[in-house]
């Protein structure tokens, strides 16, 4: 049986992952995009095997039985409420909105949805869920950004924090994952994963730098924890289209898609 996908946001992820479903992806069709500028969305299907309605954001639970949010956190509520209520599969990019909506879980649970997370930008999110089985004393994240990836977040604009023209680098935020989700939504949603996949969001630590050394969107992640001790990082290259994300982005939400339906599934 064949599901049914559609994709909320038509831009830097959204894209790829809808190009990915048209060329195919066993056991998943293409039936739904949503997007601010309709005409453009329709344009940039111009070149697909297979051209799909570019419908409203309230509309894509009628669409499908799975919804990808790939658009701005600001809209979370206004795609995960009515694909939840209708008992669909909602994989959302935004977790850091989540993380201010969690009550979106319960209505999941009434109507029999599900909200998936992908590991997206981040790596290690299986054996921090393993490790939270047991006691995790710590989890904190170092995160560097090249400045032009960090310009108008909201806590950079409220402190009054200037990154362009850095000479060196400089550290902008230290604080809680919840924190860094609310000032930073558009650049730190893997904070959140990282959070929900282990001791919370209030309880996991982040440093956010600016560096005009880098050109890469650098994660380090230490956990400390009773069955293990873990340090990971990962060097993402940022997006041509948006340098807030990465390329691995869109490629997490294809593999996370691919295991829905794949006979064979890596990882917890």
């Amino acid at each position: 049986m064949v599901q049914l996908v559609a994709i909320a946001g038509f831009g830097a992820i959204g894209k790829v992952v809808a190009e990915a479903l048209d060329r195919g992806i066993d056991g998943l069709s293409l039936a739904a995009v949503s997007a601010r500028d309709t005409a453009r969305a329709e344009g940039g299907m111009a070149g697909f095997a297979h051209r799909v309605p570019v419908v409203p954001l309230a509309r894509l639970a009628d669409a499908a039985d799975i919804v990808v949010e790939c658009a701005p956190a600001i809209l979370l509520r206004e795609i995960a409420e009515p694909a939840l209520a209708a008992g669909r599969t909602l994989v959302v990019l935004s977790c850091g909105a989540l993380l201010d909506n969690l009550d979106l879980i319960e209505l999941a649970r009434r109507q029999g949805g599900r909200i998936l997370v992908p590991t997206g930008a981040l790596l290690g999110l299986d054996a921090v869920q393993a490790a939270a089985e047991g006691v995790i004393s710590r989890i904190h994240m170092i995160t560097r950004k090249p400045p032009g990836g960090l310009e108008g977040a909201p806590y950079l604009v409220e402190h009054q924090i200037r990154v362009a023209g850095l000479t060196q680098a400089l550290c902008v935020f230290t604080g809680s994952a919840r924190e860094a989700a609310r000032g930073f939504p558009a650049n730190v949603n893997v904070a959140a994963a990282l959070a929900l996949a282990g001791i919370g969001p209030d309880k996991t630590t982040i440093e956010i730098w600016a560096d005009p050394a880098v050109d890469r969107n650098i994660h380090r992640i230490e956990v400390e924890a009773d069955a293990a001790r873990l340090t990971l990082q990962i060097e993402n290259v940022p997006s041509l289209e948006n340098p807030k994300t990465g390329r691995l982005t869109p490629l997490s939400v294809i593999a996370l898609l691919r295991k829905l339906t794949s006979p064979l599934a890596i990882g917890t």
